[in-house]
């Protein structure tokens, strides 16, 4: 009998072998491109973004206050110098002093979160309707949000002396949602100045500031491994469902640890059963071939269905997104229609949200977040595991495809719908409703104009099923009498179509 067991336990560790090892993938792209995108995020499609660390204590302009609290001279995230003073430099030296005295590791002991609830972060992002959350792990100023074994500058050992990204992580399993984390480090070479008399130069804090170097100068051999180590510990400790890397990764330098990386991170999610997701940017230069992972742009949309699944990082703040006392709202509507327009184009929204150095996320943030949630409980089920349909939309109006787009949109127009679909169900969504607007023509959706193929069997509006209104499906257009009622909600209206069964067969 025990020959017979260690038989029986050699032969699945054999087969287990045996498929393992036909997934595994090789550190190079022929094999790296075999990957598919989860079929869990294309249905997801909305997640939470958390940005939060010691930026929140000075809570002034953004999250990029130590990059610009050292340099007297305003300058551009790629290095270009402005002649206006910097806002932050001036700002410091009015509230803390001159930065020679009060440079920026004395921010985290007074980042002390005391009122950080993992708990009723997550009751949130369950009730705003996310599927997914993504808590920042480490931001350019290189402090770590979890409990690192590489770096001493970390929440456990100090500011809120907890590890924030796995408390997170343990309720929001807890909860059914998928996890991610983020890493902004390959930023941080970029980040610092170097001058004698600031602390960035002070041989007791080299090992938050590195060594002194020409911020704009090539990542060196040794920081991008640091950059590898530190973004290994975080993925071997936490095993996330989604790794996400901000506009860093897409340097030259990366290129090789950066592939190193993702076959490890898909791996990594073979091994323990995962399907697992890897953000990247394409910023200056491409560092992933289409389809190796999936492509995230920056507070951006696209101007069409993208084949292959992608996701939009955009921020509650517009260009902040780290909390800070100006931080700037606009009306939930705008932001459920850039989230209705880029699910119809294949994409997720990964929506941030800002914590404020206490640990609590401010009120006006928690509404719109509850309203979007209000929302998608009427109107989800043309937005989870939907898929886009032949055409994105209808209307004027379009994304234009440039770096922090949305943030110069001048938003929709009566006249703009959006199309999803699953299944059998066609859901048009018309952005920004219009009480004088008595019809509405969704062209193409006519009996020969073959956008759909089957017959329309029914129409009804999503929160208003016993609603009785009029629609007409002629040769070219379907035509839809609104009831005046519902003209006068804020929130975009979600129109269902039910298409008769398709054939299965062929006579």
């Amino acid at each position: 009998m025990r020959n017979v067991r260690m038989f029986f336990t050699l032969l699945l560790f054999l087969l287990g072998t045996v498929v393992y090892g036909q997934k595994k993938y090789e550190d190079n792209w022929e094999s790296l491109l075999k990957y598919e995108t989860p079929e869990w995020f294309q249905d997801a499609k909305f997640g939470i973004f958390i940005h939060w660390g010691p930026t929140t204590v000075p809570g002034f302009m953004s999250e990029w206050y130590g990059y610009h609290m050292y340099r007297q001279d305003a300058a551009h995230a790629k290095g270009d110098p402005n002649a206006k003073p910097s806002p932050v430099y001036e700002y410091h030296l009015k509230n803390y002093g001159p930065i020679e005295e009060y440079g920026y590791t004395k921010f985290i002991p007074e980042f002390k979160a005391e009122q950080f609830d993992a708990n009723e972060w997550v009751d949130l992002f369950v009730k705003a309707g996310a599927k997914y959350v993504v808590p920042v792990g480490e931001h350019c100023d290189g402090f770590a949000m979890y409990d690192s074994k590489v770096t001493r500058w970390n929440s456990v050992k100090m500011g809120p002396k907890q590890d924030i990204v796995g408390s997170i992580f343990k309720v929001a399993r807890e909860n059914g949602l998928k996890v991610g984390t983020s890493s902004h480090f390959a930023f941080g070479w970029h980040w610092w100045v170097y001058r004698p008399e600031l602390e960035t130069m002070d041989p007791k804090l080299k090992d938050f500031y590195g060594k002194p170097h020409d911020p704009w100068s090539e990542p060196s051999d040794e920081f991008v491994k640091l950059w590898y180590k530190r973004s290994m510990d975080l993925m071997e400790q936490y095993k996330p469902d989604l790794f996400w890397f901000d506009l860093g990764y897409s340097e030259p330098a990366y290129h090789d640890y950066g592939r190193k990386f993702m076959t490890n991170f898909y791996n990594m999610g073979l091994k323990n059963g995962k399907e697992v997701v890897m953000n990247y940017k394409n910023i200056k230069y491409k560092p992933v071939p289409d389809g190796a992972a999936v492509l995230d742009i920056e507070s951006g949309k696209l101007d069409r269905i993208n084949e292959q699944p992608w996701q939009t990082d955009m921020s509650l703040g517009g260009w902040r997104w780290g909390w800070t006392e100006n931080y700037e709202l606009r009306k939930t509507s705008e932001y459920i229609n850039d989230f209705i327009d880029i699910v119809s184009k294949n994409g997720c929204l990964l929506l941030n949200v800002a914590p404020d150095k206490h640990g609590k996320i401010p009120q006006d943030q928690v509404n719109i977040l509850l309203e979007m949630g209000e929302w998608l409980k009427v109107n989800g089920e043309g937005i989870y595991e939907s898929r886009p349909f032949k055409v994105f939309g209808q209307g004027p109006t379009n994304a234009k495809m440039v770096l922090h787009g949305n943030i110069k949109d001048k938003g929709f127009t009566s006249q703009d719908f959006r199309f999803t679909q699953n299944g059998q169900n066609v859901y048009a969504y018309w952005l920004k409703p219009q009480a004088e607007q008595g019809t509405i023509t969704l062209r193409g959706f006519g009996t020969e104009s073959h956008l759909v193929n089957d017959a329309i069997a029914e129409v009804t509006i999503m929160g208003h099923n016993d609603l009785d209104f009029k629609w007409i499906q002629s040769k070219d257009d379907l035509i839809i009498t609104v009831p005046e009622e519902i003209t006068k909600e804020q929130n975009a209206i979600g129109f269902k179509i039910a298409l008769e069964e398709a054939p299965n067969f062929i006579l």
